[in-house]
């Protein structure tokens, strides 16, 4: 049996090497395996921080028996879905066909052709009520593929087509029109405000998530003077967070105490009992949001400003790798007493596990991911006045663009100990860390950041000549080259959930580029964008917060405010570190940090190197301002 594992860069697919099943890597050589032996293919997927993966590989793939009649009747794929986030959006859509409980591990079957027949997520050794086991599901695999096989590749086939049509609906649909782009706002709001749990916060019953985009969509719409939306979040972030529970718990919700990070989710309605893994994503995304209550709720802001303290630690103490950028995650599970327990560690005061190793990192750096964790630590050290968080920004930014980015201008996907990953980069590497980095331009004052940022953009930006309706940005290669060759790739996937898509990322950058460089095509893109998905995100704002946030942006006036001060803690400065507008800009910066801007090409900085504030609206702007109090005075007038 081959060990084509042993040496992958991915932390979860070595974690599999030692199993008995004869696995392969993603690879067009899977697939011409499975037809030279027509044999189906296994394509299971999952990530190294997943406790039921772990579960599922302990019980099932380590078994010699259920590894024999994998290896005998099907060529079987381990997939890492954060490397291969196309790959895992791709099957994930296919096996919604097939069960409405999607998550990971997700093991779907396939032809050789890469069309899925059947699927499904964790499965036990041994059947557990109406729950078969994963032998039974081999069994009944088996059977269809050789007696029933006509009716299986209609199915493939028919699912295949549907996933299609659904694209090609959304690539087809009307722009919403602005009117009704605001009034689908309010109606979100009102929508969550319905779906609220209000005994716990947040939203839904077991298992429950924290929906980070979600938090952030109510506090942009709370920046607009939306006083539900703000309790909404308000409530959801304060029940996540423990902060109306004593503080003598070891636990507190969904947050570890000792160390400050947020675990992935709550297997129980009040919160308690989370599922232990910290991710990346949602720890960067979290941070913003408690800095955002801080800024919208005076009552919240002392407790916000000590939770994301308690973030920006866990991001810099515990995620931040030696060669630069964020682990992608740290695992659910740690040998605590000899034993390999899930949680065993978290329940520790902190002077019991120093005797103990921590769990594992997924030490993966995953660029889009990263440009979350930099676009939060500069946001929130912007706005809590907390240089070293924005230093810890500036690190991961200048690691990325000197390992992630190459020399054409494209993007690496991931990297491991300086070793890269053959994965390809996707749209949201190219949104999320563009996004990341006009975060950081804008708490640094350097311009160097935006202008790889504008570069990003600009690479997937597609040309408006060339344009057709439907399609804006399109990733360098044109995605990942197995789903392209076995033509089930999903164009333009919207797709968001815990994180934002790469339509919904590359939106956001462009709006802040349009603020910062005046360019209408910026906008416009941004616009053509949101107003494609709206008729997809409105009715279902728990699942589509990013992209309804970067729609409330684009429905507010076009504000700036551009401070030029020596001194980045002036009194003119800490106005601007205090205001939080949807759709504006903040940012304090020098007068040769100011004329470096103006001479990169960023139209809104033009004539701005004398110290004193900048006002603007549609980038017409007020007299300076010399004087705080002043300024704070016009600020709160133009509510």
């Amino acid at each position: 049996m081959a060990d084509r594992l042993a040496d992958a860069l991915s932390p979860y697919l070595r974690s599999h090497a030692a199993n008995p099943v004869d696995w392969f890597p993603w690879s067009d050589e899977a697939f011409a395996e499975a037809r030279r032996r027509d044999v189906p293919v296994l394509v299971s997927i999952g990530y190294s921080t997943c406790h039921w993966c772990h579960v599922m590989s302990r019980e099932s793939f380590s078994d010699p028996v259920i590894a024999a009649r994998l290896n005998s009747g099907f060529v079987a794929i381990k997939v890492d879905r954060e490397e291969h986030p196309d790959v895992d959006a791709s099957f994930l859509a296919a096996a919604g066909a097939f069960t409405g409980n999607l998550g990971w591990p997700l093991n779907v079957f396939v032809t050789p052709e890469g069309k899925t027949f059947f699927a499904g997520t964790y499965w036990p050794p041994t059947a557990v009520g109406q729950l078969p086991s994963f032998g039974q599901v081999l069994d009944a695999v088996t059977d269809a593929w050789t007696s029933r096989r006509t009716e299986v590749e209609q199915t493939a086939g028919a699912v295949v087509d549907a996933l299609r049509q659904s694209a090609d609906r959304l690539s087809t649909s009307a722009a919403v029109p602005e009117r009704l782009v605001t009034d689908s706002l309010a109606a979100a709001v009102d929508e969550l405000a319905a779906y609220e749990d209000g005994e716990f916060g947040g939203f839904g019953g077991a298992p429950k998530f924290p929906v980070a985009p979600v938090l952030l969509f109510l506090l942009e719409r709370a920046a607009t003077g939306d006083r539900l939306a703000l309790e909404i979040a308000g409530r959801a972030l304060s029940a996540i967070s423990g902060l109306d529970q004593p503080r003598e718990r070891v636990i507190a919700a969904l947050r570890d105490r000792i160390d400050g990070g947020f675990f992935r989710y709550a297997t129980k309605r009040d919160w308690s009992d989370p599922h232990y893994e910290r991710m990346l994503y949602d720890n960067a995304q979290l941070l913003v949001a408690f800095a955002r209550l801080a800024q919208l709720d005076p009552a919240a802001r002392q407790a916000a400003s000590d939770v994301a303290e308690g973030i920006s630690a866990f991001l810099i103490e515990v995620m931040e790798q030696p060669e630069g950028g964020f682990a992608s995650a740290q695992d659910s599970e740690s040998t605590v007493g000899g034993r390999r327990l899930e949680g065993a560690y978290f329940a520790l005061d902190a002077a019991a596990r120093v005797a103990q190793d921590p769990p594992a990192l997924d030490a993966k750096v995953l660029t889009g991911w990263n440009g979350l964790a930099i676009g939060a630590l500069a946001t929130a050290g912007f706005v809590l006045s907390r240089d070293p968080w924005i230093t810890a920004a500036r690190r991961a930014a200048d690691a990325l663009i000197a390992r992630h980015l190459r020399v054409d201008g494209t993007l690496v996907r991931a990297s491991l100990a300086g070793r890269i990953s053959a994965a390809n980069a996707t749209l949201e590497d190219y949104g999320m860390l563009a996004s990341g980095l006009l975060d950081l331009a804008a708490a640094t004052g350097e311009v160097r950041y935006a202008v790889v940022a504008r570069s990003l953009v600009d690479l997937v930006l597609v040309d408006q000549s060339r344009a057709f309706e439907g399609e804006t940005f399109v990733v360098p290669g044109g995605g990942d080259p197995v789903l392209l060759s076995l033509g089930i790739a999903l164009e333009n996937d919207p797709s968001e959930g815990a994180y934002p898509s790469g339509l919904s990322s590359l939106a956001r950058a462009c709006t802040a580029l349009h603020l910062v460089t005046g360019h209408v095509s910026y906008r416009q893109a941004a616009e053509r964008v949101i107003h494609q998905l709206m008729p997809v995100a409105a009715p279902r704002p728990v699942s589509f917060g990013a992209t309804l946030a970067v729609a409330s942006a684009l429905a507010q006036p076009v504000e700036q405010l551009v401070v030029v001060s020596e001194d980045r803690h002036s009194p003119l400065a800490a106005v601007a570190r205090s205001l939080f507008r949807s759709g504006a800009i903040n940012t304090v910066l020098s007068p040769a940090q100011a004329a470096a801007f103006a001479d990169a090409g960023f139209e809104l900085f033009e004539g701005r190197q004398r110290e004193a504030a900048y006002l603007c609206r549609n980038f017409v702007c007020r007299m300076p301002f010399d004087d705080a109090s002043e300024l704070a005075e016009a600020v709160g007038q133009r509510g």
